[in-house]
């Protein structure tokens, strides 16, 4: 109790005890001696309740120092207990920001490193090249594989920078998706149309079966791009005289695209980690970066749908696409 308070509280307490000794003493004495007790009560519950708050703050010291253990237990009976519990709240909720952004900064930095990893082995390429282009006596013929070999470097290095700017973007949320009516059909003839010529030379039959005309709701530039990234990682999968098959399956909750190839499968270690950034398994191509199956997924994903991989039988990879009919899924 301050002496402010104190003041405040004695000049009411003060006129009534003199009211009382001009008429009776006894009566005065009695208010005395209830003055007293009271005062002494409240003495002891502030005291109670300051030496709480200064637990209370020290619990505060310990989380700003770091501590990962603050027991807010003790204060559940008392009276700042409403408090207690909304500091707890908050800094169970801090706790969870800042584990979200450490998982963050480590993404980052491990991105980082990928990318450098994965930029820095064409351009060892690209300056090794560069070197034989200034030799006098380079053949005319050999002159021209280099410089092809040069522009397929600098193509796929693009190619990943962009597909690394769609993707952050994608998580940024910058993206806006169109909401449109896409006939399936025209979706899957788009996204077969650009490795048609690639689908021939390696030998490989495609094959769709889609019944009715069954039509899903999205944005059809970015979902002609997943399906492609789809259907060009069953196609470096799928050896010459092999088959990729697109099937259309449609009901009241969603609309579904399964693809498979007659590849060699994707191996139990590799399945849990097919839709990572940069990752690439034993059976990956090597020209790969690993942004492909990881593209399409935040493209999927962020169109309310959904993608599986599994192995088909009696042997390849099957991927399930599935674009949902409503927005909660």
């Amino acid at each position: 109790m301050n002496q402010k308070q104190m003041i405040l509280e004695s000049i009411p307490t003060m006129i009534g005890l003199g009211f009382c000794i001009y008429f009776n003493w006894i009566c005065a004495l009695i208010l005395l001696i209830v003055c007293v007790l009271v005062f002494t009560v409240q003495a002891y519950f502030q005291n109670v309740r300051k030496k709480e708050i200064l637990s209370l703050c020290d619990k505060i010291d310990e989380i700003l120092n770091g501590s990962e253990h603050t027991d807010f237990d003790e204060f559940q009976e008392s009276e700042i207990s409403i408090l207690s519990a909304e500091i707890h709240k908050m800094t169970i909720r801090i706790r969870e920001q800042n584990s979200a952004l450490q998982k963050e900064k480590q993404f980052m930095k491990e991105s980082l490193e990928d990318m450098s990893h994965q930029l820095r082995t064409p351009l060892t390429t690209m300056i090794v090249i560069l070197g034989m282009l200034r030799e006098p006596d380079l053949s005319k013929s050999n002159h021209i594989e280099h410089i092809k070999e040069l522009y397929s470097l600098l193509s796929r290095m693009q190619w990943m920078l962009e597909t690394l700017l769609r993707i952050s973007r994608l998580d940024a949320g910058a993206v806006s998706f169109q909401k449109q009516e896409i006939p399936v059909r025209e979706l899957i003839k788009s996204a077969v149309e650009p490795i048609e010529i690639s689908l021939e030379l390696k030998n490989i039959a495609i094959v769709i079966e889609v019944e009715g005309n069954p039509i899903l709701h999205g944005d059809m530039m970015y979902l002609t791009e997943a399906l492609l990234n789809i259907l060009k990682n069953c196609m470096e999968h799928t050896p010459s005289g092999g088959t990729i098959k697109v099937q259309v399956q449609e009901n009241p909750l969603y609309t579904g695209i399964i693809i498979t190839d007659t590849g060699n499968g994707i191996s139990q270690q590799d399945l849990p980690h097919l839709f990572e950034r940069f990752y690439r398994g034993e059976e990956f191509s090597r020209k790969g970066f690993g942004l492909g199956l990881a593209f399409a997924q935040k493209i999927i994903t962020s169109q309310h749908g959904s993608i599986q991989v599994k192995n088909a039988v009696p042997h390849g990879a099957l991927f399930d696409i599935r674009i949902y009919k409503t927005e909660s899924i």
